[in-house]
């Protein structure tokens, strides 16, 4: 399964960015978006289940980040309002064939994408 994560760049705090991940697959994934700052372990964001019928975010996105998806497009997005500099990191989707308890951690997922960088600049 190929990933791709898209949208990353330069913005003010305070601003919105909205990251995208295209899944080259016939199969239709748990799907989560995972970001790593400098100096830091790679930190869960948000997952969507299959269908879109559910999400789960990280405190720290709550209410500010928005995971959707469209399957018929093969695309998972990431929409961040009201960035942060503590945004700042390189964000990565990732693809995991089932919903389970341990989706908050890495190892749930199989298959990830290259990441994309993010930089909030205050």
């Amino acid at each position: 399964v190929l990933l791709q994560a898209s949208g990353g760049g330069l913005v003010q705090a305070g601003g919105s960015l909205r990251l995208s991940c295209t899944a080259a697959s016939g199969r239709t994934f748990t799907m989560g978006w995972f970001r790593q700052a400098p100096g830091k372990e790679r930190e869960f964001v948000a997952v969507i289940n299959w269908n879109g019928a559910t999400t789960m975010y990280a405190d720290s996105a709550k209410g500010r980040f928005t995971i959707s998806r469209s399957n018929a497009e093969n695309m998972v997005y990431l929409q961040m309002n009201s960035l942060k500099p503590e945004d700042t990191a390189v964000y990565y989707c990732a693809a995991a064939s089932n919903w389970g308890q341990a989706l908050y951690g890495t190892s749930w997922y199989r298959y990830w994408g290259q990441g994309t960088l993010v930089t909030v600049s205050s």
